[in-house]
């Protein structure tokens, strides 16, 4: 922890907390980049003695809203108390001129975020499924909150949050435009022919799987982490999404973000509907809608990348892999809707 990682000072961070926190750290600061790249960098900070986690926007980004500390920062802290796990938050700067961008402190906790099958299968069958059990019944515990008993009544605009969300995603992609896409009018289309009324409110976590917790060595989930895309709406559009994304690992695409869904005694689909079912008491019986959507944001998403990539904008392999799994997403998305199947 030696080398100073880009995007912190470490002589501007300790002046800062002098001032401002004098009671975290009580020697020379060291730190370490733990993840970097497209989404917020997040960094563990040390005096030695006491180890906290500083979290960022990326280096050269200019769309703060795409990366709001403050709107991470206010959800963890007033998600605290609650059945839902959360680090423990400590300060947050909205002073530019200290770092060069905002940034919230919160405790290090231990624990792992699985990623791969290969990780999980060590750990046999029976742990792996109690793992997966364990990640929907956060799932549903962050949705059981009551938005206005934690004081984020005013986090979003649920209302009207599934219309917005389908113009947003085709924005974004009219905007990384550059070639036809077979399927893209239709899914549109379907979505907005199918859009259902706006159904019943919870904080949304946005990008929730399975690397996104942390899970100690008892097998339960000890932290619910990166909540950049964080608002109030519509709940299922986690479900969905979740679903979608262990769907596109056992389907090996182009696009499999996790593969932990092919670990033996990983939850089914049938099995994490269930499960959710049970422990949120939400009504799942229809989950076209919200399937369709959720292939069609990760399809936006895809090309956005390949996009920068045929601009020259992005450094690295298996970015032409990547724009050939956008179609596939797009047709996933036209059947759950064609189809009335979850």
């Amino acid at each position: 922890m030696n080398d100073v990682p880009a995007g912190l000072d470490l002589d501007a961070l300790d002046a800062y907390l002098q001032t401002s926190a004098p009671d975290l750290f009580s020697g020379p600061l060291r730190a370490r980049l733990i993840s970097g790249g497209r989404s917020n960098l997040t960094y563990e900070v040390t005096d030695g003695d006491r180890q906290l986690v500083l979290r960022r926007p990326p280096l050269g980004h200019v769309l703060a809203t795409a990366h709001d500390m403050a709107r991470e920062y206010r959800v963890i802290s007033a998600l605290a108390g609650t059945a839902v796990p959360v680090p423990r938050s400590h300060l947050l700067c909205e002073d530019d001129s200290v770092l060069g961008a905002p940034f919230y402190l919160m405790d290090l906790v231990v624990g792992t975020p699985y990623r791969t099958a290969e990780e999980l299968e060590p750990l046999g069958a029976e742990r792996t499924r109690v793992i997966s059990e364990r990640m929907v019944d956060t799932l549903a515990a962050l949705h059981a909150v009551d938005p206005a008993t934690v004081g984020l009544e005013d986090f979003g605009r649920p209302q009207g949050f599934l219309e917005r969300q389908v113009r947003r995603w085709t924005t974004q992609l009219e905007n990384s435009h550059s070639r036809d896409l077979d399927g893209a009018d239709e899914l549109h289309r379907l979505l907005v022919d199918n859009l259902p009324g706006d159904g019943e409110v919870g904080i949304v976590h946005g990008d929730y799987r399975l690397d996104n917790v942390l899970v100690d060595d008892d097998d339960k989930v000890v932290a619910v982490l990166d909540w950049e895309m964080a608002t109030l709406g519509d709940p299922l559009t986690d479900v969905a999404l979740l679903l979608v994304y262990q769907r596109l690992a056992r389907e090996n695409t182009e696009f499999p973000v996790s593969t932990v869904s092919r670990a033996p005694g990983f939850l089914g689909d049938d099995e994490l509907l269930a499960r959710y079912e049970a422990a949120g008491g939400r009504d799942l019986s229809d989950m076209a809608f919200h399937l369709a959507l959720a292939y069609y944001k990760l399809a936006v998403i895809l090309e956005g990348i390949y996009f920068r990539f045929r601009q020259g904008k992005t450094v690295g392999d298996g970015f032409e892999e990547l724009g050939r799994g956008v179609e596939p997403l797009l047709h996933a998305g036209i059947h759950a809707l064609t189809s009335r199947k979850s």
